[in-house]
C-alpha cells in the first residue's frame, strides 16, 4: 500500500500500522484463549475419567469385594480432591485477570503467615526428609490481601516439596530496601538446593499449565497453576518476581512486596 508523501499520507500510514498491530494483538489473545481452554479441558478430563472408571467398575460388579470397593472409592475421592483444587486455582486466576481482588487490604504479618504454612506442611517435610529454614525480620509486615499472600508462599513451598527432591532444604529470607522514587519494598528470596530445571524451562515456569515433566507433575497431584498464581498475586500487589537456577543447584525465586 502506497501513501502520499505528505502529512496526510504519514497519518494514514500510522493508522494502518496501528490497525495491524491491534489485529495481531486480537489474534494472539484469541490464540491464548483457545490454548487455555484446551489445557483446562485436558486437565479436567483426567480426574473425571478416573472417577467415572472406578464408579462404573463398582456399579457393574455388585459382588465386588468390600476391600476393593473401598480402595476404588478412596481413589475416587483423591481424584475429586484434585479436581476441586484445579477448579479453585482456575477461579482464582480468573478473578486476578478480570478485576482487582484486593478490596480488603490490610497489614499482613508474613512471619506468622509463613510459620502457619510451615506447620501445615510439617508432615510432608518429614516424609521427604526436608528442612525449611526461615530467616525473616520480626517486623516484616506487608500491605495487601492475606489470602493472596498466603497463596504466594504456600505455592512456592508446595512446589519445592514436590520437585526439589528428598533430603533438600528450603530457605526463605527477606530484607528491607528503601526507594527514593517510590514506596519501600521487601525483597524476598525463596530457594531450595534441589535439582533445579534445565535453563530453557526457566522463562516458561510461570505459564499456566506449563510442566517441566508432565507425567511426574500429574503423578504428584499438581494442577500446573501454582507458579502462575504466585506471579499474578505478586503483580497484583505491585511487586515483581523472577526465577533462576542456583549455582550450587536448585531453584531461586526473587520477588518484592510492598512494606505495610
Amino acid at each position: 500500500m502506497h501513501f502520499s508523501n505528505d502529512e496526510l499520507g504519514e497519518i494514514a500510514e500510522r493508522i494502518i500500522k496501528l490497525y495491524r498491530q491491534l489485529q495481531n494483538t486480537r489474534q494472539e489473545q484469541d490464540r491464548l484463549k483457545r490454548q487455555l481452554t484446551q489445557n483446562v479441558a485436558h486437565e479436567l478430563k483426567t480426574p473425571v475419567a478416573s472417577i467415572q472408571g472406578y464408579l462404573e467398575t463398582i456399579l457393574n460388579n455388585p459382588k465386588i469385594e468390600e476391600t476393593t470397593k473401598e480402595q476404588f472409592l478412596k481413589r475416587c475421592y483423591a481424584q475429586s480432591e484434585r479436581l476441586s483444587s484445579l477448579l479453585r486455582d482456575i477461579s482464582l486466576l480468573n478473578r486476578l485477570d478480570d478485576a482487582p481482588v484486593q478490596k480488603s487490604r490490610e497489614c499482613v504479618d508474613i512471619v506468622s503467615l509463613v510459620a502457619e504454612i510451615q506447620k501445615e506442611v510439617s508432615l510432608q517435610l518429614e516424609e521427604h526428609d526436608m528442612l525449611m529454614v526461615v530467616s525473616l525480620p520480626e517486623d516484616l509486615m506487608v500491605e495487601g490481601n492475606r489470602s493472596l499472600l498466603y497463596s504466594v508462599f504456600r505455592n512456592l513451598v508446595d512446589n519445592s516439596i514436590a520437585y526439589a527432591g528428598v533430603g533438600t532444604t528450603i530457605e526463605i529470607s527477606a530484607e528491607l530496601a528503601s526507594q527514593t522514587d517510590g514506596p519501600s519494598l521487601w525483597y524476598f528470596t525463596f530457594s531450595d538446593n534441589g535439582q533445579g530445571v534445565e535453563p530453557h524451562h526457566l522463562s516458561r515456569l510461570f505459564e499456566r499449565f506449563y510442566r517441566v515433566d508432565k507425567g511426574r507433575s500429574r503423578k504428584m497431584g499438581g494442577t500446573g497453576l501454582g507458579l502462575a498464581i504466585v506471579k499474578n498475586a505478586i503483580l497484583e500487589h505491585g511487586g515483581t518476581i523472577n526465577v533462576r537456577n542456583n549455582p550450587e543447584g536448585g531453584l531461586r525465586f526473587d520477588f518484592t512486596l510492598p512494606v505495610a
